[in-house]
């Protein structure tokens, strides 16, 4: 503890804590006590016998009847006034002298800016982990739950046109044209689940063309603003554009909005992406509910999503991602 610098520095707070108490107390009293006395002098003199004429530069007074310390008041409003500046004044004087005494060194603040960084980080690493996982359940029970239950119908339908193409060649007919349709809805939905992991426009044509899919696709209209001087990092891109993503689909399910905006911009090192729409609000971010997925998202990255919903809207939910350029 002799070698830490820290503990001289208590020392000395401790040290110039007294006779530092002592001026800032006998300031006070003096300063209170004056604006007191001056303000209350009518008063006090309606009730002391006797008195004396007081000068104070150009104004007089006369302090043995209330009427003649009448002048006094304004000169006591006066002091009131320098007394409140006085007071903030020595408690801020003080603030400083304890700060930089008892407050950590720049390397002890750095250490400890340091430290919050990576137990923020840490956290957020940990809910892009439950973040991914939870993508990874959603993609398997849409895989089990969607297409492979199509293609089993299918492959059922197929086995029974073919029991039945010699002998009921119009049943065996209208089995292969079933599967057939069913055929081209597991498509579909295998091309809605590959778009919902990573669209392909995204990575041959940029954010710009596939967020101008998403809203060519959108149920309300959509104005679209997408203002970068170059692309990304695919991290940053594929976050803004699955934050833009369950935005709409959040719009088109329950915002009951007429137009929807998508702003995504640069601002210093920062992607922004802001998605507003007129519905009714309220929107809230549930744990487990598709904003905290979001939010879950951008902190992957460092990223924070905030989201602005008053009942009765505008709703306006913005993203920050960070981007080295």
């Amino acid at each position: 503890m002799a070698g830490d610098p820290a503990t001289w520095k208590d020392l000395l707070f401790l040290v110039l804590r007294f006779p530092l108490s002592l001026v800032e107390f006998a300031a006070a009293v003096a300063m209170w006590t004056a604006t007191g006395t001056f303000l209350f002098l009518p008063l006090i003199t309606a009730v002391t016998p006797g008195g004396d004429e007081v000068s104070l530069g150009a104004v007089s007074f006369w302090v043995g009847n209330p009427i003649g310390a009448l002048p006094a008041v304004p000169v006591g409003l006066g002091l009131l006034v320098l007394s409140l500046y006085a007071t903030r004044v020595i408690a801020i004087g003080h603030a400083l002298l304890a700060r930089a005494l008892l407050g950590p060194s720049a390397s002890q603040a750095e250490n400890r800016e340091l430290r919050a960084r990576t137990e923020r980080l840490r956290a957020s690493r940990a809910r892009g982990v439950d973040a991914a996982e939870a993508e990874r359940r959603r993609i398997e029970r849409d895989l089990h739950d969607g297409a492979q239950q199509r293609l089993l119908a299918v492959a059922m339908d197929i086995g029974r046109a073919r029991a039945k193409l010699d002998d009921d060649p119009e049943g065996a007919r209208a089995l292969i044209e079933q599967a057939h349709a069913g055929t081209k809805e597991a498509i579909t939905e295998l091309r809605d689940l590959a778009r919902g992991i990573y669209p392909a426009i995204l990575t041959d044509r940029g954010l710009d063309a596939a967020i101008s899919g998403l809203a060519g696709r959108a149920r309300v209209p959509v104005e679209v603003s997408v203002d970068l001087p170059e692309r990304p990092p695919a991290a940053v891109e594929s976050i803004a554009y699955f934050i833009v993503a369950e935005c709409l689909t959040n719009i088109t399910k329950y915002a009951r909005a007429t137009r929807a905006t998508v702003r995504v911009a640069r601002e210093d090192s920062w992607v922004v992406v802001e998605v507003t729409d007129n519905g009714v609000g309220g929107a809230v971010a549930h744990p487990g509910g598709g904003l905290s997925g979001l939010a879950d998202r951008a902190a992957t990255i460092d990223g924070m999503l905030v989201v602005d919903s008053p009942p009765g809207g505008p709703t306006v939910i913005r993203a920050d991602l960070p981007c080295t350029w």
